[in-house]
């Protein structure tokens, strides 16, 4: 017989019961199969960029099915930001990684990256005059309900990571230096600011930050391992280079014509653009188009098409590799292209996560990490507000019109409790039936 739980305990001024008072569910639980249908389902409905991709984790992961605690998901979420490569993605694995071994790993990689790849790479492989598109409204819908899906994973952090004046104010001051320096420089200095002032104020003396609990980070193999993954991804990197330009050398001798393109050289490209960027999602875009369109792989109107596709799927903004992969050539080349394109640029990323995972499993239980894991978990906070005041709302509501169906989609999460895909579909299609209404 199980132990009665306790009530929940309604919070005051009228907020919803907190449904992180429930018990952790145990650890290495789930299968890989049970991984694979919670990612795919995310995969599919997970719009809005990685910004948004973290708040439905948080939403489906850590408030709903209790895979871990609040502390111990915004920890994953500063170490996947602190490296390079698509740190929503990152976390999905290490997640799959924790909860079901090296499968759950791969499950949740493709599960949360299937659905996107494979349409960017139909529409690569049937790419004539700048490719298919869903309706204006449809994606102005997707683009108002990822303002309310940030909006509810800042709230959600914000009671649980910010409880203190100081925590407070280094949320505040990690979102004014987002805004003030956007991209990778002014994030890193405001994590790395915080990570100071957490662990000067709370790292030296009883922690403010309580002892994460152990298993919920149930890493299944040694601090050697993830020693030796660091190493792969540090070979791969010197080594596909090389491999790359000597097969590129080879075959356009072969067939004396210039820029041919070829598996190795397709890997090299993208594993150089998965490793070497800081921040994920568009900062990758340079690095694609100085990989593929001066060389010739791909055509400059292509790559703005493919782009342009890219922003109305759900899933990592990173698939667009399969996209450009698939629109290098006609038929089963392009569709080789493409497989190589998206493990490439994803390739990396898991390397540098699960080598790292035993490394930061330890250190967050020590004193002083935690009480500079606190400063990062509140610039984590402010990062993410920052992320909502720019570029999330900013380039989502243009109107009284957007606003009213954020706010909306805000109340059916925050407190009706609405399924987070039935207020995608419900918001998208609200979009659409508006833009018509206004256009007819």
């Amino acid at each position: 017989m199980t132990s009665p739980q306790p009530p929940h305990q309604t919070p005051p001024h009228g907020l919803p019961p907190d449904p992180l008072q429930a018990p952790l569910s145990p650890p290495t639980a789930s299968s890989p199969w049970a991984v694979l249908w919670v990612f795919l389902r995310l995969g599919l409905t997970s719009f809005g960029g990685p910004v948004a991709h973290l708040g439905y984790f948080r939403d489906e992961l850590v408030v709903r099915r209790r895979w871990l605690d609040e502390h111990s998901y915004a920890d994953l979420v500063a170490l996947c930001q602190f490296l390079p490569g698509p740190a929503s993605s990152q976390v999905g694995m290490a997640l799959g990684l924790m909860r079901s071994g090296w499968l759950g790993a791969l499950a949740a990689w493709v599960g949360f990256t299937l659905p996107s790849a494979l349409v960017l790479a139909a529409l690569g492989l049937g790419f004539s005059s700048g490719g298919a598109g869903l309706p204006a409204g449809l994606v102005q819908g997707l683009k108002v309900v990822a303002v309310a899906v940030v909006a509810q994973a800042v709230w959600g952090m914000a009671r649980s990571l910010c409880t203190s004046a100081g925590r407070v104010a280094l949320m505040g001051a990690a979102c004014a230096i987002t805004l003030w320096q956007p991209g990778v420089a002014g994030q890193m200095g405001a994590m790395v600011g915080a990570a100071l002032v957490g662990w000067w104020a709370w790292g030296r003396g009883p922690a403010l930050q309580p002892a994460p609990a152990a298993d919920a980070w149930a890493v299944p193999y040694s601090r050697r391992a993830g020693l030796a993954l660091l190493a792969v991804f540090a070979v791969l990197l010197v080594a596909l280079p090389w491999w790359g330009q000597a097969s590129a050398a080879g075959a356009t001798t072969a067939t004396n014509a210039a820029n041919v393109v070829t598996g190795w050289a397709v890997l090299d490209a993208f594993y150089r653009a998965g490793a070497l960027v800081f921040g994920g999602g568009h900062v990758v875009l340079p690095l694609l188009q100085s990989a593929v369109v001066p060389s010739g792989w791909v055509a400059g109107d292509a790559f703005l098409a493919g782009y342009g596709a890219a922003q109305a799927v759900p899933g990592p903004l990173f698939t667009f590799a399969a996209f450009l992969g698939a629109a290098m050539a006609p038929g089963w080349a392009g569709a080789g292209f493409a497989v190589l394109a998206v493990l490439g640029i994803f390739l990396p990323a898991f390397l540098l996560v699960a080598g790292a995972l035993p490394w930061w499993a330890q250190l967050r239980q020590r004193a002083g990490a935690r009480g500079l894991l606190a400063g990062v978990n509140a610039a984590v906070v402010g990062l993410l507000l920052a992320a909502l005041w720019h570029p999330v709302a900013s380039s989502a509501l243009h109107g009284p019109a957007d606003v009213a169906l954020a706010a909306i989609a805000l109340a059916a999460l925050l407190w009706w409790r609405v399924p987070p895909w039935v207020v995608v579909l419900g918001t998208a299609l609200a979009g659409w039936g508006w833009q018509a209404l206004v256009v007819g």
